[in-house]
């Protein structure tokens, strides 16, 4: 008797809405920098603890949640980030509740706890919509797919809360981002429950063998002598993703701060430049994947890096009075703006190329490898951080110098770096 195939058709679905709420929910608490600085009053600086706050999460997460996955599997994990996500953002519901003097602080901790939701996600989507495809080349497609949304929902965050917020950024507050906030608890709940409803093939997790092998070697004090860590151009390519990160996210969240307050801008147009920037994103993956398999990794971190250098040196050096209108969205705003804008497609294949250069080589250690990279992906929250604690100072359009010399040393990397020198290491 033919057994029935099991339609994964929903969970897929529900999948590829997870996938957009990674980017969503990540560039959502980016683009809340206008609202913190100007509801709470406090600088550029502090106005980046939401983002922070939710890339921190990835450095106390990024290791344990590839352990989670492992011995819990895809449901469990998904079920957990979809749980976590939900509250975290439901927190960041409440701050626009609470009594003033406090709402700041809610604000940040539900950022945090949202963290964990998307590290956690981004640990399970990509491996989860494989293995519901099947594997091959229609794992591939859906994981593609995702990937496409998920730039879709890193565009729409911060043009919807341009929207929500408006022209006038001096009545800017936590409460005019709550239906946006309330769209994204209700794809959590959603996606909870249809999780909880379906059959997930579980390929990948730990076996009951295997874990009584990995008990029975941590009795014995067995540990293997090597680790991705022993690789030199793993080590340098996982500070290359800390540094990538923080220039992804450092660029658009900037700008955003910058432009709302210029006159005749406000956050509503910045809101929509910076939504360029993440749909460039998304134009510059897709010619990626057009010509990875023609140029290589090292080829294109290079080129990619040195006109990223060159256009950060366009937004602090054009002068302000030069305007320009984006094609796009029709909105006219400074020159160095819009050279903001195109470093989207800069910036749009810098993660694979970094990671395809510092696993190279690494077998059985890859793993570990990514969890490690998740864990630096902190980046996103400490380098924009850092950026406008300088921007406080020297001011926004000079704070582009930090990101400079991030791409510098992504440069580097590429020339450099990423050779492997520890080829002597037994890797099967």
């Amino acid at each position: 008797m033919n057994q029935k195939k099991q339609n994964f058709t929903l969970p897929i679905l529900v999948m590829f809405m997870l996938f957009f709420m990674i980017a969503f929910v990540t560039n959502f608490a980016g683009s809340m920098g206008v609202i913190l600085k100007n509801q709470f009053g406090v600088s550029n600086a502090l106005s980046q603890l939401g983002t922070l706050a939710n890339f921190i999460a990835y450095a106390c997460m990024g290791v344990p949640a590839g352990v989670i996955l492992k011995r819990k599997g895809y449901k469990f994990t998904s079920l957990l980030a979809a749980a976590v996500g939900f509250v975290g953002v439901g927190i960041q519901f409440l701050s626009g509740a609470v009594a003033p003097e406090s709402a700041f602080a809610v604000y940040v901790a539900g950022a945090f706890v949202a963290g964990f939701s998307m590290c956690l996600l981004n640990i399970v989507v990509n491996p989860m919509l494989n293995t519901l495809g099947g594997g091959g080349n229609r794992g591939n497609q859906l994981v593609q797919t995702g990937g496409s949304l998920n730039s879709l929902g890193g565009t729409i965050a911060p043009i919807l809360l341009g929207y929500l917020v408006g022209g006038n950024v001096q009545t800017a507050s936590v409460q005019n981002a709550a239906p946006a906030m309330i769209i994204a608890m209700a794809i959590f709940a959603v996606a909870f429950v249809v999780i909880v409803l379906t059959k997930i093939p579980e390929p990948h997790m730990e076996t009951a063998e295997e874990k009584a092998a990995r008990i029975a070697a941590k009795a014995e004090g067995k540990k293997d002598k090597y680790s991705a860590l022993s690789f030199r151009h793993f080590i340098l390519g996982a500070i290359a993703i800390f540094f990538y990160v923080g220039i992804e996210v450092g660029i658009p969240n900037t700008a955003n701060l910058y432009m709302s307050n210029l006159p005749n801008v406000g956050p509503a147009i910045a809101g929509t430049v910076v939504g360029v920037y993440w749909f460039l994103m998304l134009v510059g993956r897709l010619i990626g994947a057009g010509v990875g398999a023609k140029v290589s990794s090292k080829a294109m971190m290079t080129t990619v890096s040195i006109l990223g250098i060159a256009l950060l040196l366009g937004i602090i050096y054009t002068p302000e009075t030069i305007l320009v209108t984006i094609p796009i969205v029709n909105v006219s705003v400074p020159l160095g703006m819009f050279f903001m804008a195109l470093a989207g497609l800069c910036t749009s294949v810098m993660w694979g190329a970094i990671f395809n250069l510092a696993t190279e080589g690494l077998g059985k250690y890859t793993p570990m490898a990514s969890g490690i990279f998740m864990a630096l992906v902190c980046g996103g929250g400490i380098i924009p951080f850092l950026q406008n604690l300088l921007a406080d100072s020297v001011g926004s359009l000079g704070s582009y110098w930090l990101l400079i010399a991030g791409l510098a040393y992504l440069l580097f990397y590429a020339l450099v770096g990423s050779k492997n020198v520890n080829k002597d290491i037994p890797t099967e």
